[in-house]
């Protein structure tokens, strides 16, 4: 089945970045990290979620983590540079991103944020994250990710 092409995707031809789409199914609302592991058959290792956070500076910056961690703050604002880091408010993030809460791709933002990935992508082939829009994914090297993002690879979880 084709389906449209996302901002995240269609930066990533443009890169010329291989990746993989996976499709789910939303229509019972579970969208959190867990639920669409699940879903699409994947380890929830390897699949990350894309979270958006404001540093002391009101600078905003982009983390992707497991699904199943949980950001570590104090890790994040070292790794970024500032005093403390704090959660962009869930009705923001479209404001920041221009995605919304469960389809927040780290790729093709309105703007580049300093990205961070957490380092348990390394040993990973690949990894999965949103495609920019609920209900779809995209597979790709964390390698790949880090390029296109601009990423560093630090430690960020608890």
């Amino acid at each position: 089945m084709a389906h449209a092409k996302t901002n995240a995707m269609r930066l990533l031809d443009t890169h010329k970045i291989s990746y993989e789409v996976l499709i789910y199914d939303h229509k019972d609302e579970k969208i959190d990290g867990i639920s669409v592991a699940a879903k699409i058959g994947k380890d929830p290792k390897e699949v990350y979620k894309t979270l958006v956070a404001q540093g002391a500076s009101r600078n905003i910056y982009v983390f992707v983590i497991p699904v199943a961690e949980e950001l570590d703050l104090k890790k994040a604002a070292k790794a970024a540079g500032e005093k403390n880091m704090e959660m962009v408010p869930v009705k923001d993030i479209q404001k920041w991103t221009g995605y919304i809460r469960g389809g927040c791709s780290p790729i093709g933002m309105k703007k580049q944020y300093r990205t961070f990935i957490d380092e348990s992508c390394l040993p990973l082939d690949s990894i999965v994250v949103s495609a920019g829009k609920i209900g779809m994914q995209v597979v790709l090297g964390p390698g790949q990710l880090k390029e296109i993002t601009g990423a560093e690879i630090v430690n960020l979880t608890k």
